[in-house]
């Protein structure tokens, strides 16, 4: 990872997932690999809950400015709560450009259904969650379901389905065309060269690919349910994100579910505990369990 990169996500990325004890009440299935590409591995670790039978799976994405972060970022208070979490690595901007990390993702939820009778979870209904980076191409990945110009051909089981079943959201982008124009000066020295690695260029060089990485533009009366949380004093992510992604799904006649934490910034403490946590879980119990 480049100097300059890991300066950026650690300054607004990272994510410490606080202590719930699901160390002690998890079974880890580590470096699953579900597809190689260019010669590269691209892997996954799998947290099943103890003593649960046939879990929910929820698929995470972590967040990074899409160069950074693994697969080691995962919200083990779900596991705490009996569901599975599978985190996967893709590949980042250092290695491929969008859509790349998209054709990744999904193969990797074609494999998690591949296996799902192997390591005993339950594939029927999946939920898909990240932060944000992650929480962007979770969007994306979960209004995108069946959508073949972002399927891709990566990992051996074509035949199953990419699809998702719910999506949520952490502090996530939603429309890359209009993201830089609602930033804070500290949002824009993060996400000009972010966006420029995403996307090959600037989003205003490259307007259609830009539209193509937006989940907004996706969105229509088929999507799943989805659950948006952000900050309202995130200067990392414009909270205006969350709130064109709201009105692209009241658009097509769907119920977004929106929790907005007040005078919580980027990727804080309280998204993952207490109340906010409980909210997730309630979410995940009605649309997946």
């Amino acid at each position: 990872m480049g100097k300059r990169v890991a300066l950026l996500y650690s300054l607004c990325c990272l994510i410490v997932w606080p202590a719930t004890g699901a160390a002690a009440t998890s079974r880890d299935i580590l470096d699953l690999v579900y597809a190689t590409v260019a010669g590269k591995p691209l892997g996954l670790d799998l947290h099943l809950p103890q003593d649960v039978r046939h879990p929910p799976l929820v698929v995470y994405i972590h967040g990074g400015a899409w160069a950074a972060g693994n697969k080691s970022e995962y919200p083990a208070f779900l596991v705490a709560r009996g569901f599975a979490v599978a985190s996967l690595d893709f590949r980042s901007t250092n290695d491929a450009p969008f859509p790349a990390d998209v054709h990744d993702i999904k193969a990797g939820i074609r494999f998690l259904r591949a296996k799902a009778a192997e390591y005993g979870y339950r594939d029927e209904r999946i939920a898909i969650a990240g932060a944000s980076s992650g929480g962007h191409l979770a969007a994306l990945v979960g209004v995108t379901n069946g959508d073949r110009t972002l399927e891709g051909t990566e990992g051996d089981y074509l035949g199953q389905s990419s699809g998702v079943q719910a999506i949520v959201s952490y502090f996530g982008a939603s429309d890359l065309t209009t993201i830089l124009a609602q930033s804070t000066p500290h949002g824009l020295s993060v996400r000009v060269p972010a966006l420029k690695r995403l996307l090959g260029s600037p989003p205003d060089q490259v307007p259609e690919l830009a539209r193509q990485a937006s989940p907004i533009f996706h969105v229509d009366h088929n999507d799943p349910p989805i659950l948006l949380l952000h900050g309202d004093q995130d200067i990392q992510m414009p909270l205006n994100q969350l709130y064109e992604l709201q009105w692209a799904y009241e658009q097509a006649g769907l119920h977004p579910e929106v929790l907005i934490l007040h005078g919580v910034g980027h990727a804080a403490e309280p998204f993952f505990t207490g109340a906010p946590a409980e909210r997730v879980v309630q979410f995940l119990r009605r649309t997946i369990d």
